[in-house]
């Protein structure tokens, strides 16, 4: 595809979010011109982290509910994941840093960025920043459950790496970002 041109972008919504309409036009590779309308959800970029205890052999993970999740036939909404956040104005690092002490009580120093990922291309427009890093007792600042303000319920999970693994095969994890880290986690042996 070449040239691609958006002739024209509208909001249906920006309630939560912004949700819009972007009718564009491309040129296809024998010359012909198309247009097409899509829907694009605007939610921000995001970072997240899975922490590990080499020592242990445990991983941090959090559960809590999630609607779109209830909606769409997960009974109780419940979802076991890696700490995660939206950037709002912070850089992915920084984001990091406060969203991990914020959700799991752990302060966190030293980070390690493993790669980012478009996390559903088709309709929303997030990069999501995934990072990994040692965790030890030590650093536990405080309980973690997340912030009251921002309405959040987050229950601190402290699981054993095989035990993790065993969950993503069963379907008791069903979280694309935390099932990438896992597995990113047991291919370069880190766990």
């Amino acid at each position: 595809m070449a040239n691609i041109q958006i002739i024209k972008s509208e909001v249906l919504s920006d309630n939560w979010y912004v949700l819009r309409k972007i009718t564009y036009e491309f040129t296809q590779p024998n010359g012909t011109v198309q247009v097409h309308s899509r829907e694009a959800y605007d939610r921000g970029n995001g970072a997240t982290i899975l922490l590990y205890n080499k020592e242990a052999g445990t991983v941090i993970l959090t559960r809590q509910f999630r609607l779109p999740t209830y909606v769409n036939g997960n009974p109780d909404g419940m979802m076991i994941e890696a700490c995660a956040g939206l950037l709002d104005q912070d850089n992915p690092e920084d984001c990091i840093r406060r969203e991990t002490e914020e959700e799991t009580g752990y302060k966190i120093t030293e980070i390690q960025k493993v790669f980012e990922a478009y996390m559903s291309p088709g309709s929303v427009t997030e990069i999501l920043y995934f990072f990994i890093a040692a965790y030890s007792k030590s650093m536990k600042v405080s309980d973690g459950g997340g912030v009251e303000h921002e309405q959040e319920n987050i229950e601190v999970l402290e699981i054993p790496i095989h035990q993790a693994m065993e969950m993503v095969q069963s379907g008791e994890i069903k979280d694309a970002k935390t099932m990438m880290l896992l597995q990113y986690i047991k291919l370069h042996g880190i766990l």
